[in-house]
């Protein structure tokens, strides 16, 4: 099964947010995407990394870019932060964007990463042309502390019903995740040798869940 089978993808955008594996997903889904022939843009509505190994457009014309995307099938876009090396949001509108690739898959989330958070309430950065948000949770942040493996631990610990200090279960991360209610569908990253913490979390969830371990290419049905 593949991922886009897996998740369900569908051509459009699909925002990805959550922790443990999302720069992943958006990398390993577009080189998928584009060897089954579709033509693929992946970017940021917060801040990433320039991808190895595939074309990065820094703020490209409307021309360039379409061009590049009909001969390479899989582009990066986005605008260079010079302070990190980072890039930031396209300055190519995000509707256009959706004119000019079969798929656009969009990090719109940060986690500083960590396997596990909770959003400000400010955040994500979901684009509204999104047709689908899918939420990474990162399975090695499961029985431990809160403050070691979550983004914003302040607000995770009070959702999760916990301290701090206390071990993250997956009833605690199915309480964050049900609380915020932000995915349409859930993506239990880490998941080889931890099949037994994604099956009792997927049940606690109010959304459809699979689990992968996306370094190793391991993708199970959903749960």
């Amino acid at each position: 099964m593949t991922l886009r089978e897996l998740l369900k993808i569908q051509s459009g955008v699909t925002a990805v947010i959550g922790s443990g594996g999302k720069t992943t997903l958006l990398r390993t889904l577009g080189a998928e995407l584009a060897a089954e022939g579709h033509t693929v843009i992946l970017c940021s509505t917060t801040k990433i990394f320039p991808f190895d190994g595939i074309m990065n457009l820094i703020s490209p014309e409307e021309q360039e870019l379409s061009e590049a995307v009909s001969r390479h099938r899989l582009i990066c876009v986005g605008t260079l932060l010079p302070e990190t090396g980072k890039l930031s949001a396209p300055e190519i509108p995000m509707v256009r964007l959706a004119q000019m690739a079969e798929y656009v898959l969009v990090e719109a989330d940060g986690s500083a990463r960590k396997p596990l958070k909770a959003h400000g309430e400010w955040e994500p950065a979901i684009p509204p042309e999104s047709n689908q948000t899918i939420c990474v949770v990162g399975l090695s942040g499961l029985g431990r502390p809160v403050s070691e493996v979550a983004h914003r631990p302040e607000r995770f610990a009070p959702l999760a019903g916990i301290s701090e200090e206390d071990a993250v279960t997956p009833e605690a991360a199915a309480r964050v995740l049900n609380a915020e209610g932000l995915a349409d569908r859930y993506l239990l990253n880490q998941a080889e040798g931890r099949r037994a913490s994604a099956e009792k979390l997927s049940a606690l969830l109010n959304r459809p869940a699979a689990a992968v371990s996306l370094k190793k290419g391991v993708y199970e049905p959903c749960l």
